[in-house]
């Protein structure tokens, strides 16, 4: 598989990546040997980019994975992992590295990044985590840094700070999960805020192609539209070693056009760790499936669920998903 410089770093990667969230305890939660054997099926086929991060708790899946492989920068077929951490101050940070160096068992990460960065005043109280980045990059520590983000605005502030190597955007053709300061925001406008950042050689990743698995039934149209912005790789989650056969063969260019994956098994799932219980889907439901459960956060009642579809929306953390 062919791979892309990211910006202006010295990474190269495939244009797509696994995201290993997918197989943990927030959606499939995989025994080790079982997660373990899709990341590294997926790196058997191909794949060099992992995504995970300290909140998905994935990392004894990828250590396991890659427990024979040389994970030095000087293996230059190595994994290429990328994590990241929601937390605000230097202090916390600094914790968040040192706990993933030590859980996957290496001295060095290629990526780091501030997971999932809000519209100010979010990135100005992170200030500290963001030098305690900077920092580590310094010591060689972390290889490029960067943020991951569901914001408009982050993404084309990020174009202009010079430190950012790696920017991490959700982005589909439907807007689903696209924010703008406090409201929705547009694929659009992302798709403008997203060639700001290539143009000003940031490596960018793509997040949520297929809308949280709820675009996944126009398969190609999904992924055809983030790879022609430009992207340098397409972050998919995967559970399944089909999954991987599916996108390796579209990134190596042998799926027809008309091409179009078994969906009728799908169910909406409800991020709990994500949701926070605005009530929007609640309000959107046409059978009144979503509930608010013991936790006070909504959850879907499948005996009456439609699978329509028609929740995901109007989430506006992009918690609501389809697997």
């Amino acid at each position: 598989m062919n791979k892309n410089k990211l910006g202006n770093t010295d990474i190269y990667v495939t244009p797509i990546g696994l995201g290993v969230l997918t197989i943990g305890n927030t959606q499939l939660d995989l025994p080790l040997d079982e997660g373990a054997e899709i990341v590294r099926y997926a790196y058997d086929k191909g794949i060099n980019l992992f995504d995970t991060a300290q909140y998905y708790e994935t990392y004894p899946y990828i250590r396991e994975a890659f427990k024979d492989i040389d994970m030095s920068e000087h293996n230059p077929d190595r994994p290429i992992i990328a994590s990241k951490s929601l937390d605000h101050s230097y202090e916390e940070m600094e914790v968040a590295i040192l706990e993933c160096l030590d859980a996957l068992g290496i001295n060095r990460i290629d990526i780091f990044k501030m997971h999932e960065v809000r519209q100010e005043p979010d990135w100005s109280d992170r200030a500290g985590a963001w030098q305690c980045l900077i920092d580590y990059k310094k010591k060689g520590i972390v290889g490029a840094i960067g943020v991951s983000t569901h914001h408009v605005d982050i993404t084309e502030m990020m174009a202009d700070i010079p430190e950012c190597d790696i920017v991490f955007p959700l982005i589909n053709y439907a807007g689903l999960g696209i924010r703008k300061g406090n409201g929705p925001g547009t694929a659009e406008e992302m798709e403008t805020a997203i060639r700001k950042c290539l143009d000003a050689g940031k490596g960018v990743f793509a997040m949520k192609a297929f809308g949280g698995g709820n675009l996944t039934d126009t398969y190609m149209k999904s992924l055809n539209y983030v790879r022609d912005l430009g992207c340098h790789t397409i972050m998919i989650g995967m559970g399944k070693k089909s999954e991987v056969d599916d996108i390796v063969d579209y990134a190596e260019g042998r799926l027809p056009e008309d091409y179009q994956p078994d969906v009728k098994s799908k169910k909406i799932h409800i991020d709990q760790g994500d949701c926070e219980s605005c009530g929007a889907c609640l309000k959107r439901c046409p059978n009144k499936a979503i509930y608010f459960n013991e936790n006070g956060l909504a959850d879907v009642d499948y005996d009456v669920c439609l699978t329509c579809g028609y929740c995901a929306p109007v989430c506006p953390v992009r918690a609501i998903i389809m697997w």
